[in-house]
């Protein structure tokens, strides 16, 4: 092979593997991608679409507790909205905060509530921990 079509290659090599990197990364800060993916994650779970849901738990979490055991342990039809609020972070975790509702014995509740999302490579997902 002559010394321009390793070049060739080489440069096609580089640019394919920047082009896959601009694919994956986001780059609004970490607090913006956080809650628009938990703001998500939650409409999923109000419309009972658990097992969409289930695709925002991080891997390891998903390693852990099968699709099966999820949809027989999240509860559909329970919340009844959810607005995410906030979201604090660090370089890989953030702290999410909002309010839910919900019935309880013929009771609409609101109250708040708190949970954790991290960073698995280039992306961010619910810590069911």
């Amino acid at each position: 092979m002559n010394s321009l079509s390793t070049q060739a290659l080489v440069k096609a090599g580089i640019l394919a593997i920047a082009l896959s990197a601009c694919a994956t990364l986001d780059g609004r800060p970490p607090e913006e991608v956080v809650k628009e993916r938990a703001q998500s994650r939650w409409d999923l779970l109000i419309k009972g679409d658990v097992e969409a849901a289930y695709k925002y738990l991080s891997p390891g979490s998903r390693t852990l507790t099968s699709l099966e055991s999820y949809l027989k342990m999240v509860p559909k039809g329970f919340w009844k909205s959810v607005v995410v609020q906030n979201a604090t972070c660090t370089a890989d975790s953030c702290d999410v905060g909002g309010v839910m509702e919900y019935d309880f014995q013929g009771h609409r509740i609101k109250t708040p509530y708190k949970e954790k999302w991290i960073r698995e490579g280039s992306n961010w997902w619910f810590f069911a921990g």
